[in-house]
Order: structure tokens, then C-alpha cells, then sequence
């Protein structure tokens, strides 16, 4: 695996980009359009979730320790469309403020196997803010790609961070090696697969005398990967070779 380095500053700038683009796109749809890509939500729906999780990631990320905390409550009355827009913009800069106010090495939980501190929250949510945003403008009927290097990084995310957590929609019973091609990010990937377990293999250290030839390839943008990932795009919208299953058993979404 190519490692990226992302940082924190990375990641802000990312959702400073992405967070005007997604209120912008859900503004101009209204609270009734459907949105496709979250099956059975509207814009509205969108607009209430990203608030709930927003307030309640800032909550939590400054605390300054790592046990869990209460869960997400998304029970609340949904106010009216205009107070909800102006609830998401507020909550969209105040996120910003919070992180940026953190050292990435702040105490904060996560719900993955890595270590517990605020720099996984600079990026969970520039990701969850790139995603939505496509989300958005795809229901608005005018989506642009996730940024290269950004796209790169959510593939990475999906890899390292939700397939380890356990947060895996696609098949689990299957075994072989994934190789997958950004071809606009000079990235690459090879994951191997034994049933429900997965290991990201690092390419510099892959010798033609391993096992580790690729029984699965998947080529395409670093955004098309990692929508693809996300549920967002059909596997069958990458260039495939091999078995086609072992790029689905790596979906999230």
C-alpha cells in the first residue's frame, strides 16, 4: 500500500471545501427531493442527520477522554426547513472550529481499532462530509468528483479503518487478493481476504515469489473507488478483471 500522510490541516481544508458545497447542494433541492444514494432519505433527512452528528461529534471530541459515550440521539423534532438549513451551517463551521482547536493527539474515542485521539475525527468527517456532499449534488443533478487526493485517502479510510471495525456490507466467505488501481493518484492497493478477515498488504514489500498476485483488480478514479466503496457507484462501473465478488466483498456501503 502507498501511504499518503494525510494531516490535520489536509482534512480541515478539505471540509472547508466540502462543507459551503454540501449546504449548497441540499439548499437547492429542497427538503422533499429524494436522495439515491441513501435509500429512503430526502434531502431533508440528510440535512437532520449530518446536524445530529455534527453537534453530537463535537460534544464528544472534546472531552478529553476516551470511554464511550452516549450514543448518537436522532429522535429529536425536525424544525422547519429554513431553521434546519441554518442549524446545519452553524454546525458545519462549528465542527471546523472544534477540531481545529484540538491537537490531533487530543484523547477522543472512536469506534475503530486504532488509537483513540481527535486526529481520527479530523478525518471521519471530512470523509462524511466529501461523501454526502457527492450525495447531494447527485440529487441536485450537477455531482463533481471527490478530490483526488482526498478520494485517495477514503479508500484508504474504507481499507484500513471501516473492513478492520467490522462495518462491512459485502461478502465475508470469500478468500483471495484485491488489487486496486487510482488511476488519477498514482495509488494502489492490494487487500487479501480470508472469509471475514482482511489484512492491507504493504506493495513495497510484495515479492513476485509471494502469494500475492491478484485474484481481483478494480481500476478507476480515486473518487469512483471510493464511491464505490461506499456504496455509492456499482462495482460493475470500474474496470474489472478477475473474480468480480472480491471487489464487492470490500464494500462499506
Amino acid at each position: 500500500m502507498n501511504r499518503l500522510h494525510a494531516t490535520k490541516d489536509f482534512w480541515l481544508a478539505a471540509l472547508r471545501a466540502d462543507g459551503p458545497a454540501l449546504w449548497d447542494a441540499v439548499a437547492e433541492t429542497g427538503p422533499d427531493v429524494a436522495i439515491a444514494a441513501c435509500p429512503g432519505w430526502t434531502a431533508a433527512d440528510l440535512a437532520d442527520h449530518l446536524t445530529g452528528l455534527l453537534r453530537w461529534v463535537r460534544a464528544m471530541v472534546a472531552r478529553g477522554v476516551t470511554d464511550r459515550p452516549d450514543p448518537l440521539d436522532e429522535t429529536t423534532d425536525r424544525p422547519e426547513w429554513s431553521e434546519a438549513l441554518d442549524q446545519l451551517r452553524r454546525e458545519l463551521t462549528g465542527t471546523i472550529e472544534t477540531l481545529e482547536a484540538l491537537d490531533p493527539d487530543f484523547p477522543a474515542w472512536n469506534w475503530a481499532p486504532q488509537p483513540k485521539r481527535a486526529s481520527f475525527w479530523d478525518r471521519r468527517i471530512a470523509h462524511e462530509i466529501s461523501v454526502h456532499r457527492w450525495d447531494a449534488e447527485t440529487a441536485a443533478g450537477r455531482a463533481t468528483p471527490i478530490e483526488t487526493k482526498l478520494a485517495a485517502d477514503g479508500v484508504s479510510e474504507v481499507l484500513d479503518t471501516w473492513l478492520p471495525a467490522g462495518r462491512r456490507q459485502g461478502p465475508d466467505d470469500l478468500h483471495g487478493v484485491v488489487h486496486l488501481v487510482a488511476t488519477d493518484a498514482a495509488h494502489e492497493w492490494f487487500v487479501r481476504l480470508r472469509g471475514p478477515g482482511i489484512a492491507l498488504l504493504d506493495t513495497s514489500t510484495i515479492l513476485d515469489t509471494d502469494d500475492h498476485h491478484p485474484r481481483a483488480k478494480a481500476t478507476g478514479t480515486a473518487s469512483d473507488l471510493q464511491l464505490a466503496l461506499m456504496g455509492r457507484k456499482r462495482t460493475d462501473q470500474l474496470a474489472l478483471a478477475g473474480d468480480p465478488r472480491l471487489v464487492q466483498a470490500l464494500r462499506t456501503g
